[in-house]
């Protein structure tokens, strides 16, 4: 059986302390793959050094071994906060107003993906089957190839993939893509996804596509692309429901709501999460029905993420005031309509909170698949579900039809699905839940990671 290597931008590393949380989500799924085939997780420390080494740090954990390397500040700065989270992020998600093209995080992307290549080509064994993570690292394939690694090798991107339109405003976009097709197989989160990386590969680089298998051939390489929609690893979320941290936190929504119907939303502090819009359907929500604010509170959970990086702390800014307007306007000594949390939960603690929440509004301006939807789905309630409100631009929409799917950047439009759902007959929503429940829990994370290991390993060698 040949040994798996997974390569991402950071690694999972079990701790002590954190070991047991490791084990959910992506990162338990990957690790079980690993130990199934004895298998190498490569990445990046997360750390920062004065002058890295490109000799890797090693760990051995419960059968994985686990090889990472730091970054010099200069690095972090170009090619993570920089070209990744400032170029490719943002045009990728449709944002071609918050793209920044700049030529030194262009290279610095360039340069540690290449530092990433120098550092794994000593560690692949010659059977070998490398899968390589996320819009991070897509040139990192090419970089192992010139440097004569021949094994199998496959790539997924978490992110959408955008039209042709937008995504020839990347300079050197056909280096990029270029690049991607020395990978043997590449997997998108959905449909629309992949179709438009085939229509890419076909219009600006004029290579023949089989639409129907995923095929390119381009420069005598034949590559195969598909769409691998990710799940939950719903055994291990089903889990977190029977423990304390859920009940308990289910106990502190319920309490706290007094009689009335709580809908959550859950979601990184990211302007491609449509938090802003999302508030201003809210708003228009109570501006239509001001008598309902004794009918609906809203929690929205939004952690911090990439704080260095200025659109990141605009978008929390924006959030806050949005969410004190709404406040300032409807609120009574015994009431708020909006609670603003801006901390992160543990998935027992998330579970909980689901369970409790009889609406889920997810409403992402742009995702690849989302999967705080299939999160809320899997806990809800046989007897007695939520409904799952879904933005038509997520990936996971695709799966999930039978959702609530609104127009995220329409105020009104999300308004309205609000009262629908608050006003939906409990037949209705044990019909719509019994659907989307069933596709959550047999498309699951396990399954994924099944479907594309095996692709890669019936790839023909490069």
């Amino acid at each position: 059986m040949s040994r798996l290597v997974v390569v991402s931008n950071r690694v999972a590393v079990p701790t002590a302390r954190g070991a047991q949380g490791a084990q959910g989500g992506l990162a338990g799924a990957l690790l079980a793959a690993l130990r199934e085939a004895g298998g190498l997780w490569f990445g990046w420390s997360g750390k920062e050094a004065e002058t890295p080494s490109v000799e890797p740090h090693m760990q051995e954990h419960d059968g994985v071994t686990m090889a990472t390397i730091d970054l010099a500040q200069q690095d972090i700065d170009e090619y993570y906060n920089g070209y990744a989270n400032s170029t490719l992020w943002p045009l990728f998600h449709y944002r071609l107003d918050l793209t920044q093209y700049e030529r030194d995080t262009a290279m610095g992307y360039e340069r540690v993906n290449e530092l990433f290549a120098d550092s794994l080509t000593p560690l692949v064994r010659e059977d070998d089957l490398i899968w390589i993570h996320d819009y991070h690292l897509i040139p990192l394939g090419d970089g192992l190839r010139r440097r004569g690694v021949r094994n199998r090798m496959g790539f997924f991107l978490h992110i959408p993939w955008p039209p042709t339109r937008l995504f020839v405003s990347l300079p050197y976009h056909e280096r990029l893509v270029q690049s991607l097709l020395a990978y043997d197989v590449i997997g998108f989160q959905c449909d629309e996804w992949l179709e438009s990386f085939l229509h890419y590969c076909r219009k600006e680089l004029g290579a023949t596509v089989d639409d129907a298998t995923g095929r390119i051939d381009f420069e005598g390489r034949t590559v195969i692309a598909r769409a691998y929609p990710i799940g939950i690893d719903y055994d291990h979320f089903m889990a977190q429901g029977d423990t304390g941290d859920a009940r308990q936190a289910a106990q502190r929504v319920l309490s706290s709501t007094r009689r009335r119907t709580a809908m959550i939303g859950v979601d990184r502090l990211d302007y491609s999460k449509g938090l802003p819009e999302r508030m201003d359907g809210v708003s228009r929500f109570f501006d239509r029905h001001p008598e309902r604010v004794n009918d609906l509170v809203f929690i929205q959970i939004a952690p911090p993420s990439r704080e260095d990086i200025g659109s990141y702390q605009q978008i929390r800014a924006t959030l806050e005031q949005k969410a004190g307007q709404i406040n300032g306007a409807r609120s009574r000594i015994d009431l708020v309509p909006v609670r603003y949390v801006n901390q992160g939960h543990t998935t027992a603690e998330l579970f909980g909170c689901y369970r409790a929440c009889k609406i889920g509004l997810v409403t992402p301006l742009r995702d690849g698949m989302n999967l705080v939807a299939k999160e809320y789905v899997a806990a809800q309630d046989p007897d007695d579900p939520g409904v799952l409100i879904l933005s038509r631009f997520a990936g996971a929409a695709q799966q999930l039809p039978e959702a609530l799917l609104v127009n995220p950047y329409s105020p009104d439009d999300i308004a309205s699905m609000i009262q629908r759902a608050l006003d939906m007959p409990l037949e209705e929503r044990k019909e719509r839940w019994q659907a989307m429940n069933e596709c959550v829990r047999d498309c699951n994370v396990t399954r994924w990671t099944q479907e594309i290991t095996r692709d890669i390993a019936s790839a023909g060698l490069a």
